[in-house]
This record gives C-alpha cells, sequence and structure tokens, in this order.
C-alpha cells in the first residue's frame, strides 16, 4: 500500500487524498471479486437501515479469517494496516490515536440507484478511507461528494482508478453521494480504523 503520494486538504474540513494506492493485483481483487447480490432498498443508507430491515447490509462483502484466503492481497493491505508504524503514520496524520483499534475492510460494488444521503460517520469510525478501483470506465463524478454544513456540495473527490482518500470522523465532517448515473458498477474498498472488535486488531507492541 502506497503512503508516499498524500495530498492534504482542509476543505470544507480535512481529508487526505492518495494516487497510486495500490498494485494492479489488489486492483483486479477488488474489481472482480464476487459479492452477494439480491435484491436492494437504496435509501441513503449503505445498509438501507432506514427501510425498515437493512437488508443491503447483507450485500456488503467485510474481509475476515474466515474468507480471507480467498483475498490474498486484501489482506496483505490489512497486515500492512495492522503494523503499529503503519498505524503510527496515519495516528500522527489524523491527530488520533489508534494503537488499540482494530482493521475493518469490505469491498463495494454500488449498483444502478445507490446513493447516500449527507451524512457523518459513527464515532466509532476512527479513520475512514475510501479506495476506487474503476473497471468499467465509470464517470469521475462518482467519488464522494463532501458538503458545508447547509449541506451544499462544496466538492466530489474524484472517482479515478488507483486513487482514493481518507479523514476522521468530527463535528463537520458531512459527505455522501448524490443520485447519479452508474452504468454498471461502482467498486471500491472502504478500509476503517474502529474501536470495536474485529479479526485484525493493530499489532501494539506495548
Amino acid at each position: 500500500m502506497n503512503f508516499n503520494q498524500i495530498i492534504e486538504h482542509t476543505y470544507p474540513f480535512p481529508h487526505w487524498e492518495m494516487i497510486d494506492c495500490l498494485d494492479k493485483n489488489t486492483l483486479d481483487e477488488i474489481s472482480f471479486s464476487s459479492i452477494p447480490d439480491g435484491e436492494r432498498a437504496y435509501d441513503g443508507t449503505r445498509a438501507a437501515d432506514h427501510s425498515g430491515d437493512g437488508k443491503d447490509g447483507k450485500l456488503r462483502l467485510f474481509i475476515t479469517k474466515d474468507n480471507c484466503k480467498h483475498f490474498p492481497y486484501l489482506t496483505k493491505v490489512i497486515n500492512t494496516l495492522q503494523e503499529f508504524a503503519t498505524s503510527q503514520k496515519i495516528s500522527k496524520i489524523l491527530n488520533k490515536d489508534l494503537s488499540s483499534s482494530f482493521v475493518r475492510l469490505e469491498i463495494i460494488g454500488d449498483k444502478k440507484g445507490f446513493w447516500l444521503k449527507p451524512h457523518k460517520d459513527i464515532i466509532e469510525k476512527l479513520m475512514t478511507m475510501m479506495i476506487w478501483s474503476n473497471p468499467y470506465l465509470e464517470s469521475e463524478n462518482l467519488g464522494t461528494d463532501l458538503y458545508d454544513d447547509d449541506f451544499k456540495i462544496v466538492k466530489t473527490i474524484k472517482y479515478q482508478h488507483n486513487s482514493g482518500y481518507f479523514f476522521s470522523s468530527g463535528k463537520d465532517t458531512w459527505h455522501g453521494l448524490e443520485l447519479k448515473e452508474i452504468k454498471k458498477e461502482r467498486r471500491c474498498i472502504q478500509i476503517n480504523y474502529v474501536s470495536f472488535e474485529t479479526d485484525w486488531p493493530v499489532n501494539n507492541p506495548t
């Protein structure tokens, strides 16, 4: 995972963009791995929680100890993020302690009709990172929309292959995805450092 090309931004809230994030094998794993499919109920949340039963949550593919053998390259990404040196580097950028956190990674394949209302991440998400894989040459406009406190879009992070961004949740970190044309699929991974337990703890030497 490449952390050597990071660009800092402060508006509308602190966030950091990255380029040339991953190697081809990892990008192919993101692009072409099978993701659970089924009936969808897009309601402006990723899990369709507002529709009543969270049915879209069943379509998400998290990398766990049980399935990681099928995702060797993404497992390497997780292992890199578990390394104390990596977590410390990101901690310094975010000014947030990640030493007792856990890594969570999921492959995402957003389909036609998907959108996300402006929202702030839960405080348990100490860091949110998105890395785009665009095998279907979807529009660059499908990146994350960033909003001001009046919910006006002030920036769209471009949906460019092998690029991404990260930030830490805060009082003004409004972001989402307006309803836009997805021709086939919006592929990416979401990576979080979280305060709750997952299969992937940060390797804290203390």
